[in-house]
C-alpha cells in the first residue's frame, strides 16, 4: 500500500501516524505495562500527530495532558505521540462494552459468525498495510510482520467456527424422564493488556476468540506500538461488529491498574514479563476477575551429537535471532551435549557473519532494530555481564557498525553459560544467544526442568526414542521436536508452566474458547400432573 495513502487512512480514522519527523524528547522507560512513563507531565511532541483512543466505534482524542511518544525505531525518530489514559477514560470505555454486550451476547451464532468471516477478509485483504505499521512502530523486517498478521488471522480463522465450538452437551434421559443439557454463555465485558513484541498478533489471540463467545472487549494495546490496535479496531467495525462491543484505550500503569479494580470488567488476559503478570494475576483475581497472564521465557533448545547439525545451527540462529529475540518463544541458550557442542557453535558463529540488519522497510533486512533505545541498552549490557561472570563472548553485536541513529544492536553469541551467571538466569528479550555444555541427554534434561521458567523448548535429534521421552518428561508447556519456535496452531493452545504462566487457561483455541465463556447445566423434567407426589429424599438417578 502506497505510504501516502496508509497516511491519509490513519489520520481520517484514527488520528494518525506521521512518519519521519525528527523530535528531540527523552523516551519512556516503561517497557512493561506496569512501569512509570517518564512523560507522566510532559510538554506536547511539537510535530508528531497524535493518536486517538477508539470508544463506542470511533476515534476518541485523549483527555489527559499526559502523553508518551512512539518512535520509528529504524531511525530514532519520534513518529506520533499516543495519550495516557486516566481512569475516567478507562471508565468511558468500559461502559460503552458494558451497554453494548448485552445485544451482541444476544446475537445469534449465525450473525456472528458472519461478522468473523468479514472481518478475516478485511485482516487479509489489509494485510500488507497491517504489517507496515507493525514494522514501521515495532522495528521488526517487514516479512516477519507479514507473518505475525497471518498468525493473527489463524486465530480469527478459528474463532469463525463458533457454531461448533459453543456446542454444549446434552443426554436424554438422564433419569427417568429427565434430561440434562449445558449452555455457553459470555462472560460480559472482558479486557486484554498486550506487549509491544506482538502488537497485532497478541490482541488477535484474545479478541476473536472473546467476540465470537459474545463477550464486549476493551485492550490496552502497549503504547510503544499503538496504531496497529486502533486499525484492527476499524476493521472490525467496518466488518459489522456493533460500536461498543470493541474499545481501544492507550495507556500506561494508571488504565492498567483501573482495569485491574473496575468492578465491571469480568475477566483479564494478559501477555507480558514474568513480574507484571504475577501481579495482574494477583490483583486481578483479589478483584474476583478470571484471569490469564503469560509471563516471561528462558527458552532452552537441547541438542544432541546425533542431530543434525546444520539443521540445528540454522535452527538455532534463526529461533534466537528473528525479530532481534524480541519474542517469549525466542531461543535464548543452546544447551549442546557433548561433542556437539564445538561444531554447533562454529556453525553458528558462521552464519551470524552472513546476517543482514537493517531497516524494517528494506526487503534485504533479516533483522531490524530494537523497540527503544533504553531496551537496546540493556539488552548490550548483559555481553559484559556474561564476559565478567566467565562466559566466553563468540560474537559481540556492540562492534556492528550502523549508519542510523536508530536503536540497532548487532547479535552477539556467548558459549560456556552456567546456570549462576545472569545471562543464564534472567530474560534478556533480546539477540544475545548462550551455549550451555553439557555431557549427557539426563543433564540436559535436569537443566531445563530446574529452570523457573516454563515456556518453550526444542530438542534437534535422530533419536525417536529420546524425542518421546523429553517430551513427555520436560516441564514446559510447549515443546518443538526437530522445531526451534513451536508456537502451536490456531485450533490449539499457548502456554507454559511454572513462572511463565499464571492462571488456570491458556490463551487462544479450545482453552480460549472455555476461559471466555462461563457453562451452565439445566436439568429438566416435563411429568404428567397425575404422577406429582411428595418426595423428600436425594435426588435419584435410578
Amino acid at each position: 500500500m502506497a505510504l501516502a495513502k496508509l497516511q491519509s487512512e490513519q489520520r481520517c480514522r484514527s488520528g494518525a501516524v506521521g512518519w519521519r519527523i525528527r523530535v528531540d524528547t527523552k523516551q519512556a522507560l516503561d517497557e512493561q505495562p506496569g512501569s512509570q512513563s517518564l512523560l507522566e507531565v510532559s510538554e506536547p511532541l511539537a510535530g508528531a500527530i497524535p493518536l486517538d483512543h477508539f470508544i463506542s466505534g470511533r476515534s476518541t482524542p485523549g483527555r489527559s495532558d499526559r502523553t508518551s511518544p512512539v518512535y520509528n525505531p529504524a531511525t530514532g525518530e519520534v513518529v506520533a505521540r499516543v495519550p495516557l489514559a486516566s481512569a475516567d477514560e478507562v471508565d468511558l470505555a468500559v461502559a460503552s462494552a458494558r451497554a453494548a454486550q448485552p445485544a451482541w451476547g444476544g446475537a445469534s451464532i449465525s450473525r456472528r459468525t458472519e461478522v468473523l468471516f468479514s472481518f478475516r477478509h478485511l485482516l487479509h485483504t489489509h494485510r500488507e498495510e497491517l504489517a507496515e505499521l507493525v514494522s514501521r512502530e515495532h522495528g521488526k523486517v517487514f516479512s516477519d510482520a507479514l507473518g505475525e498478521v497471518a498468525r493473527g488471522i489463524e486465530n480469527v480463522e478459528f474463532a469463525c467456527g463458533l457454531g461448533q465450538l459453543l456446542k454444549g452437551g446434552h443426554t436424554l434421559d438422564a433419569s427417568s424422564s429427565v434430561d440434562v443439557h449445558e449452555l455457553r454463555q459470555p462472560l460480559g465485558v472482558v479486557a486484554g493488556i498486550t506487549p509491544f513484541n506482538f502488537p497485532i498478533m497478541v490482541p488477535l489471540w484474545m479478541i476473536a476468540t472473546a467476540v465470537a463467545c459474545g463477550n464486549a472487549f476493551v485492550l490496552k494495546p502497549s503504547e510503544k506500538d499503538p496504531s496497529v490496535a486502533v486499525r484492527v479496531a476499524d476493521l472490525f467495525m467496518k466488518a459489522g461488529l456493533p460500536q461498543g462491543v470493541l474499545n481501544v484505550i492507550h495507556g500506561d500503569r494508571v488504565a492498567v491498574d483501573r482495569i485491574l479494580e473496575h468492578p465491571s470488567i469480568d475477566a483479564i488476559s494478559f501477555v507480558g514479563s514474568t513480574p507484571v503478570a504475577r501481579h495482574i494475576y494477583q490483583q486481578a483475581a483479589l478483584h474476583g476477575k478470571r484471569v490469564q497472564a503469560l509471563g516471561g521465557a528462558k527458552n532452552h533448545m537441547v541438542v544432541l551429537p546425533d542431530a543434525d547439525l546444520d539443521l540445528a545451527a540454522d535452527a538455532a540462529v534463526s529461533a534466537a535471532y528473528g525479530s532481534a529475540g524480541e519474542r517469549c518463544m525466542a531461543i535464548a541458550l543452546v544447551v549442546a551435549v557433548g561433542e556437539a557442542a564445538d561444531p554447533l557453535v562454529e556453525g553458528i558463529r558462521a552464519r551470524i557473519g552472513r546476517l543482514r540488519i537493517g531497516p524494517g522497510s528494506d526487503p534485504a533486512s533479516e533483522m531490524g532494530p530494537l523497540v527503544t533505545r533504553e531496551h537496546r541498552d540493556r539488552v548490550a549490557s548483559y555481553i559484559d555481564s556474561g564476559r565478567a561472570e566467565g562466559a566466553t563472548v563468540v560474537v559481540d553485536g556492540r562492534e556492528h557498525r550502523f549508519d542510523t541513529a536508530g536503536f540497532f544492536l548487532g547479535v552477539s553469541l556467548l558459549d560456556h553459560v552456567r546456570p549462576e551467571m545472569r545471562v543464564y538466569q534472567e530474560e534478556i528479550f533480546g539477540p544475545v544467544l548462550g551455549v550451555v555444555r553439557v555431557a549427557t541427554f539426563e543433564e540436559a534434561l535436569a537443566l531445563v526442568n530446574h529452570n523457573q521458567y516454563g515456556n518453550g523448548t526444542a530438542i534437534f535429534t535422530r533419536d525417536g526414542g529420546l524425542a518421546r521421552r523429553y517430551q513427555r518428561e520436560v516441564e514446559v508447556g510447549m515443546v518443538g521436536v526437530n522445531v526451534p519456535i513451536p508456537v502451536p496452531v490456531g485450533y490449539y493452545s499457548f502456554g507454559g508452566w511454572k513462572a511463565s504462566m499464571f492462571g488456570d487457561a491458556n490463551m487462544y483455541g479450545p482453552a480460549g474458547i472455555n476461559f471466555y465463556t462461563r457453562t451452565k447445566v439445566v436439568t429438566s423434567r416435563w411429568p404428567e400432573p397425575s404422577t406429582s407426589q411428595l418426595d423428600l429424599g436425594f435426588p435419584q438417578t435410578r
